[in-house]
């Protein structure tokens, strides 16, 4: 077990043993390293000017690159990683001497004046860096979508979003790769890639790599705080300036990056990131799909896992208004033990959850037997990207011989927890599929719910719009799903 954290730094081999676990990517490299084109803009995973390119061993024997918030991440969860800065394109393959000639990414950003300020720019092309090497297609939607994560604040994004489309066709980055292929080989063949326990001024980091591994850490540790993407958790220490004495990071224990469907159950581990659980969920449940994209940047779905979006208990947490609906059932683990529980049942109160000391959460498992069609997800915000909801609706509906067969609704920002609308899926339940049912059924969201004013929308708004999307999903569910729910998302990015 590595007690140093070790990683690649645009190529070079980093092995550190002085700064406190908590310290952030971000940091490191601006204080410790002098690597200064890593911005900080907003220190919460919203910019984006601190987008790095991260770098992790894949099973074909190369690596895959993901754009990441630097702010956010901290140092130790780099460990057997590697980790490419806007300076490290300055010495990619085939640049000059003294970045004489520029990264392709870099030249396209000069070609195209793709700079005012500049102070977003290496953000910018950090994102655009890590789709170009992973050869993702390029063109508006995959573009707007790619870089909802950085912001300009001199509004120049035309030449940045022409920049980056100039990027889509170009030569394959064919030196590039073999330069990863080599770093994968590298990586994979060193020591330090394995478990880590790193201490510092009396704080404790702990990475398991196996399942079994980190029953036994967190069941020791019960009061220690365990970490995923750290969007969550990052804010504690770069916002609430909290201390944070333990941590277990499960990022590596590959048993949590799992996603299987097998018969009936589509099985996710807690540990798969939202951008990993896409295709899945999309391709069963568009609207699903739909609602996990707008989670936030693409940097944030790059580090965010459903299990952690589950386990912080947030009561506007997209995820589980859309999983509830759909009938999942948490898994739970303390040591060597497991239990199963209906996903509505694991939330008690605000902040509270069903969750004994040294329990974790290990899996989300999803029945299968909800059409593409029956599943409509709505998520009300004031921003379409990078925002967090006002509220989320979700309805599973079934309509059998013109009636209501089955209905489950379940909604996010209308109470201390995500919730089932109990009183409104009775109201409805076997009753005619019809306006005049819709519109009697209406009376019952108060019995369920009773919404909080705050920042993001009054009681009386959030209560109205609740009301309305059932509406919405009546008038919906009369025409096919492709009529309304994705011909409108298409017609936005024409």
């Amino acid at each position: 077990m590595a007690q140093a954290i070790a990683f690649l730094l645009n190529g070079a081999v980093e092995t550190v043993s002085d700064v406190p676990p908590t310290t952030t990517l971000l940091q490191y490299l601006r204080r410790h390293k002098g690597l200064t084109g890593t911005k900080e803009g907003c220190a919460e995973g919203d910019c984006g000017a601190c987008t790095v390119a991260l770098g992790d061993p894949s099973g074909d024997g190369a690596l895959r690159h993901r754009a990441a918030n630097a702010c956010v991440l901290f140092l130790p969860m780099v460990h057997g990683r590697t980790v490419t800065t806007v300076e490290g394109l300055g010495r990619a393959a085939g640049a000059g001497p003294n970045g004489a000639d520029l990264h392709p990414v870099s030249r396209a950003f000069v070609d195209y004046h793709a700079s005012q300020c500049g102070f977003c720019t290496p953000g910018f092309v950090m994102s655009a860096y890590a789709a170009w090497l992973e050869g993702e297609p390029l063109h508006k939607r995959s573009v707007d979508d790619l870089l909802a994560g950085n912001l300009c604040r001199c509004t120049g994004y035309g030449p940045i979003i022409d920049a980056t489309l100039a990027l889509n066709g170009a030569p394959p980055p064919g030196e590039d790769r073999a330069v990863a292929k080599e770093t994968a080989r590298r990586l994979q063949n060193a020591a330090y890639a394995g478990s880590l326990a790193y201490e510092n001024g009396g704080q404790r980091w702990f990475g398991p790599t196996g399942l079994n591994e980190l029953a036994d850490l967190y069941e020791a540790h019960p009061d220690a705080t365990i970490v995923a993407g750290a969007t969550d958790v990052g804010l504690w220490v770069t916002k609430q300036h909290r201390r944070l004495d333990t941590v277990i990071d499960i990022g590596r224990v590959r048993a949590l990056n799992e996603l299987t469907a097998t018969g009936d159950t589509l099985r996710i581990g807690a540990g798969v990131t939202c951008t990993d659980a896409f295709d899945a969920i999309a391709g069963r449940w568009p609207d699903f799909g739909e609602l996990l994209r707008r989670f936030g940047g693409r940097q944030v779905r790059n580090a965010a896992t459903i299990g952690g979006n589950i386990a912080n208990g947030s009561p506007i947490g997209d995820s589980p208004p859309a999983l509830i609906a759909l009938g999942a059932t948490l898994v739970l683990r303390k040591g060597k033990a497991r239990r199963r529980l209906p996903l509505e049942a694991f939330f008690l109160d605000y902040g509270r959850q069903d969750r004994q000391p040294g329990e974790f959460v290990e899996a989300i498992e999803i029945p299968l037997d909800t059409g593409a069609e029956e599943l409509k997800c709505y998520k009300i915000s004031k921003r379409f990207d990078q925002d967090i909801s006002a509220l989320c609706g979700c309805f599973n509906l079934r309509i059998e011989d013109g009636a209501v067969a089955s209905m489950r609704i379940a909604f996010g920002g209308m109470a201390a927890t995500p919730k089932r609308a109990s009183a409104v899926e009775t109201a409805l339940w076997g009753k005619p599929w019809t306006e005049e049912t819709v519109t009697a059924a209406l009376p019952a969201f108060a019995e369920d719910f009773t919404p909080i004013d705050d920042m993001r929308a009054s009681a009386g708004y959030r209560l109205l719009a609740a009301q309305n999307l059932l509406r919405r999903c009546f008038h919906e569910s009369r025409r096919p799903l492709r009529e309304t729910r994705l011909v409108g998302r298409e017609a936005a990015f024409a």
